[in-house]
Order: C-alpha cells, then sequence, then structure tokens
C-alpha cells in the first residue's frame, strides 16, 4: 500500500520536474542581463529610494548609485520615519553630493495604506519634470558600474515601459542561502520569463487580452517605469493596499497594454534584503500568502504540490533503500538528481554556493512550516509585523 503510494506521488514528481526543468532551461536563455547601453541619446533616470531604518545599507548603496556614469540621473532618498541614523547618513551624503541627492522626509503614513507604496509614491511626487524615466530600487540593494546607463538603454531597446531586475542575491548565512533560492527557483521554474514580455505565439489574441496580467511578475527591488506608463497606471496609489505591490504594478501596466521586460541582475544589480533567520521569517510572512492571491485552496494545493514533489523523492529512497525495489529506487533517484540539477543551474547562474543545493528538502520544509504560520494568521485575523509596521 506504502509502495504503491509512494509510485503514484513519484509519478506526479517526475513529470512536474520534467515540464518544469523546460521551463528553467527555457528561462536560461532568455532570461538575460540588462542589455549593454551602446551609443544612444538617454532620457534622464529618477531613481527613487524608500530608507526606514536603512543606517547600516544606506552607506553602501548611496555611492554605487551617485558615481554611476554617461547618463543623467537624480537620486530621491525618503526618510520614512527612521529611528536610527538615517537621517544623519543621508544629510552627509547630500553635502557631498548636492547636485544629484535629494532628501525627503517623509510625512504619516494613512490609514488606507501599506507602508512601502506610501514611501513610494511620496518619492515619485519629488521626481523633476525633465525626467522621464522612474527606478525604484529598495535599500538593501547595491549598483554595479554602468548599470543606470544599461536600465535607460534597456527601455529604449525593448522599447518597453516597465522593467524589472531580479538581483544576485549576497547569501551569507546558513538560513539565507537554504530559504532564499527557493523564491528564485519557483518563479525560474514556473513562468516562462518570455511571456512576461510578449505573447505567448500558441495563445489566441482575444484569449490573451483577457489573461495577459496572468503572465506579470515584479521584483520591487529594483523596479523602472517611463513616467508616461506610471502616471497612467495610477503609480504607487492604485496599489496602496497591496502587500506584494510589485506584482500588482505589474499586473496594472499589463492590464493597461503596456510592454514589461524582466531581466537578471547577477551582472548588474546585488541584494542581501534578510542577514539572519529571524529577518527572514518576518520578511516572508508578511507577504507569503499574499503571493497565492489569498486563496488558502491555492495556498494549500500548492504546499501539497511541494511536498509530493520536493519530499517524496527523498522518502523513497530511504524506503527503497530499506525494501528493496529497483522501480522505486529509479524514479526515486531519478527525481532526486532532477532536483539537484535544477539547483545547482541555479547556483552557477546567479553565484550562489553550490554546495546548500542538496538543502533543498530543509527549505521545502521550512516553507511549509511557514505555510502553516500562515494559515494559522488568516484564521485568527493575527497581522505580521516589518520594521514596526502593522501589514
Amino acid at each position: 500500500m506504502i509502495e504503491n503510494l509512494l509510485i503514484w506521488s513519484l509519478i506526479i514528481s517526475a513529470g512536474w520536474l520534467v515540464m518544469t526543468s523546460l521551463i528553467l532551461f527555457r528561462n536560461r536563455l532568455e532570461l538575460t542581463g540588462l542589455p549593454p547601453a551602446g551609443e544612444f541619446s538617454s532620457q534622464k533616470i529618477s531613481v527613487c529610494i524608500p530608507a526606514r531604518n536603512e543606517e547600516k545599507t544606506l552607506p553602501i548603496l548611496l555611492p554605487t548609485v551617485l558615481n554611476q556614469k554617461d547618463i543623467p540621473f537624480e537620486v530621491i532618498v525618503l526618510n520614512d520615519g527612521s529611528e536610527d541614523n538615517t537621517a544623519e547618513i543621508l544629510q552627509a551624503f547630500r553635502k557631498e553630493f548636492p547636485d544629484k541627492l535629494k532628501v525627503v522626509e517623509g510625512v504619516e503614513k494613512p490609514d488606507d495604506w501599506l507602508g512601502k507604496p506610501w514611501a513610494c509614491m511620496q518619492l515619485s511626487r519629488h521626481v523633476s519634470p525633465d525626467s522621464g524615466l522612474i527606478l525604484f530600487l529598495d535599500a538593501d540593494t547595491v549598483l554595479k558600474a554602468g548599470t543606470l546607463k544599461k536600465a535607460a538603454a534597456a527601455f529604449e531597446q525593448y522599447h518597453a515601459d516597465m522593467i524589472t531586475v531580479w538581483p544576485q542575491q549576497i547569501l551569507l548565512s546558513f538560513w539565507e542561502k537554504t530559504i532564499i533560492p527557493l523564491i528564485y527557483y519557483a518563479l525560474m521554474s514556473i513562468l516562462p520569463s518570455v511571456y512576461v514580455y510578449r505573447k505567448p505565439r500558441w495563445m489566441p489574441k482575444r484569449i490573451y487580452l483577457r489573461a495577459a496580467s496572468s503572465f506579470a511578475a515584479a521584483n520591487g527591488q529594483c523596479i523602472g517605469f517611463t513616467k508616461n506608463a506610471y502616471e497612467a497606471i495610477g503609480g504607487h496609489e492604485a496599489v496602496k493596499q497591496k502587500i506584494v505591490e510589485d506584482v500588482e504594478l505589474a499586473k496594472a501596466v499589463k492590464r493597461a497594454g503596456f510592454t514589461l521586460r524582466m531581466f537578471h541582475g547577477a551582472d548588474s544589480v546585488l541584494c542581501r534584503m534578510y542577514e539572519n533567520h529571524s529577518q527572514i521569517f518576518s520578511g516572508l510572512r508578511k507577504n507569503f500568502l499574499a503571493g497565492f492571491g489569498n486563496s488558502l485552496t491555492i495556498f494549500i494545493a500548492a504546499a501539497i504540490l511541494h511536498l509530493i514533489v520536493f519530499i517524496v523523492p527523498f522518502i523513497g529512497l530511504a524506503w527503497a533503500s530499506a525494501n528493496p525495489s529497483p522501480f522505486l529506487f529509479s524514479l526515486s533517484a531519478f527525481s532526486v538528481a532532477m532536483i539537484l540539477l535544477h539547483r545547482l543551474m541555479l547556483a552557477v547562474w546567479f553565484r550562489w554556493d553550490p554546495v546548500y543545493s542538496i538543502t533543498h528538502p530543509l527549505g521545502v520544509l521550512w516553507f511549509e512550516w511557514l505555510g502553516l504560520v500562515k494559515i494559522a494568521d488568516y484564521l485568527t485575523g493575527r497581522k505580521s509585523t516589518w520594521k514596526g509596521r502593522d501589514v
């Protein structure tokens, strides 16, 4: 009985892994980095950075932005009610770069807004009239030389109205290396990135017009717009109550008929979004269920699928070792090999420690535990907190 159940589960696992292999390999070819800048007449770009208690990150980020070359730009940073030394750090940079840096003091958040959309909306109001492009960066990112010029080139080369970059995540602690890669794995193995940019050729146009927003993804750590497109969709006010505001902005862009293009940031944008397990837990807890449209049905179904695809193969190997079954062992070994191959591929792509590919099942179980916490939050009405605010 148990062996038959394992076999059927492993058939599902193997089928899913083969399908996602095709998507993952396709994304490796089609999800490119930002294009070379080349020679072009670039528009001025306004770099907008919300900062709440960012005394550790701003001294790292700001020099990499303010020292960009060969493109007209300005940097606007919003001090969003910080209680550390953020204000003093910003004023020091303001004195050093008076022609490049604007510092804006945030005003109190209205009750019907979430924190990040409110901060970004305030930033957008200070964009210079002559700027044609707006780039929102999280304070924990870092730009490599030439990134702003490449970003401007991406708008022109792809005739894009919105771009988003998936940064190279800097992973230092055990839990960062175990958990964070699974976020990228989920994206890269499920959604063909080119469909974010253009219509699938196999899909009739009339159906695509209705389903376009389903092919939307974005990473708010680095997200940019033409000013015209940003204003046309209503800016961050259109997503003022959305926890995953980046994806909702992407959906709004697609619904409005604008063009969105995704890029990887392995050669342009770096980010260390969490430094320890506590930060990872709090940061992912706030938006985990929202990433599934706050649907418990979809959320639970995804959890079950992940257990079948990523945990059962390891159980199958153990069972087949204790109860010799060549067929069960072969199925289990195939799925485990596919999982490790996928993770190794991502590790090489985003320059992570490949040894941590073997912690994949531990990372999956961690997300299963977080899922149970989120279900309890949902059923009890308990709110998550992030940077001192309820979410």
